[in-house]
């Protein structure tokens, strides 16, 4: 591969921030909780660093709360978030924006539940909910296609969460039998 053709992939994925759709502002809970604190905003892979931004503070309400209080935190964000996200989407003009990473969130936080504090499960947990994410096994494509408000933009990544909750489980048993 050529220097030339390095630079442009590098210039392809130069970072860089999009600003919030028009009328809106970052300090706006819906676009705040939406792009999950402006994460959303960031380009590339806004996904990812989404499924990122969700660790550390997953992580925080497992250490104060238990696997419990992550999960009971994901199900009050799933609510949250299935009502930002549809106003960001009519703001923005685009039923699933890219900038919209809540449901990212979502996702790795329902596939970290098993994780506990054990930062290598928070690993695969991770790596599994990006893979399914991205792939996208029914019924996540199914909510991914025919959706056209906030619960679809979310239950896709719910369901990419319970696909790679059920890998994390596994692994924990592995990991640490009882």
């Amino acid at each position: 591969m050529g220097l030339q053709k390095i630079r442009s992939l590098f210039k392809k994925f130069k970072p860089r921030v999009l600003p919030p759709p028009p009328d809106t502002v970052l300090t706006n809970p819906s676009v705040m909780i939406s792009t999950w604190f402006g994460v959303g905003l960031f380009r590339p892979a806004p996904g990812t660093m989404g499924s990122l931004a969700a660790m550390p503070i997953g992580y925080g309400i497992v250490m104060l709360t238990g696997n419990s209080g992550l999960l009971l935190c994901a199900i009050l964000l799933l609510i949250v978030g299935t009502r930002f996200a549809t106003i960001y989407g009519k703001k923005s003009g685009v039923k699933d924006d890219q900038s919209i990473v809540v449901d990212e969130v979502v996702g790795m936080w329902i596939a970290a539940v098993p994780a506990g504090t054990n930062i290598g499960l928070w690993l695969i947990a991770f790596l599994l909910f990006r893979f399914f994410d991205i792939w996208k096994p029914w019924p996540a494509s199914y909510f991914d296609k025919k959706s056209k408000d906030g619960f679809g933009v979310m239950m896709d990544d719910v369901v990419a969460g319970i696909y790679a909750l059920l890998g994390v489980s596994i692994a924990a048993v592995v990991v640490a039998p009882v």
